[in-house]
């Protein structure tokens, strides 16, 4: 009898099926983030090594890794920003396979994981503040990483929290589950005006 319910909370402590959207998404943008860190990386060390390198994502005076780069904000613990990425985003890879692959992983391990991916996205939006209206530049490498940081969020959230929400359905919670892309969306669609606000002097050049 006591096997039995040992087994009874083991099984309680898994978290349930991982449905293959959300398992695929969490592999597909786990190995977007990752490639960009790794290529905000490999372009940080050219600029340490050769001060006079011109980073392959500058493109304007708008979008401009190397104006980024250089500044205390893109390495805020000591070091550069994208090696928090490469460890972050190798965890999230590594999770997107286990899900990927049908491995059960405990409800403690996903809670842990949405916890990590809200500090980032906490730390993606001061990002954010501080390229718009500090820095007066955008780095599109970061951009990709903000966006499947949020997307991330959203996604593992969900598998967390699925279940609980399907059983009730009702509340607060619910709505926002509903609704969750449509609020992904307009988040991408508030960022890209705040973009076209801040910098409207230059674009308005372009027309």
């Amino acid at each position: 009898m006591s096997t039995q319910t040992a087994d009874l909370t083991a099984e309680s402590r898994q978290q349930a099926p991982v449905p293959a959207p959300s398992a695929w998404w969490v592999l597909i943008a786990g190995v977007i983030g990752l490639a960009a860190s790794a290529t905000l990386t490999v372009e940080k060390i050219d600029l340490l090594l050769n001060p006079a390198y011109v980073p392959t994502c500058n493109f304007n005076p708008v979008l401009s890794c190397g104006s980024v780069m250089v500044t205390p904000q893109a390495s805020v613990l000591g070091f550069p920003n994208p090696l928090l990425g490469l460890v972050a985003f190798t965890v999230v890879v590594v999770t997107g396979l286990l899900a990927m692959a049908k491995v059960p992983l405990p409800q403690w391990y996903w809670i842990g994981l949405t916890i990590g991916l809200l500090l980032g996205a906490v730390f993606v939006h001061w990002l954010i503040y501080e390229s718009l209206y500090t820095i007066g530049a955008l780095c599109p490498y970061c951009m990709v990483v903000w966006a499947a940081t949020v997307t991330l969020l959203v996604v593992v959230a969900s598998i967390v929290w699925r279940p609980a929400l399907l059983s009730r359905g009702r509340g607060v919670a619910w709505v926002l589950y509903q609704w969750r892309w449509s609020i992904v969306a307009l988040w991408f669609t508030t960022v890209f005006l705040l973009i076209m606000a801040r910098f409207w002097d230059y674009w308005s050049t372009l027309l």
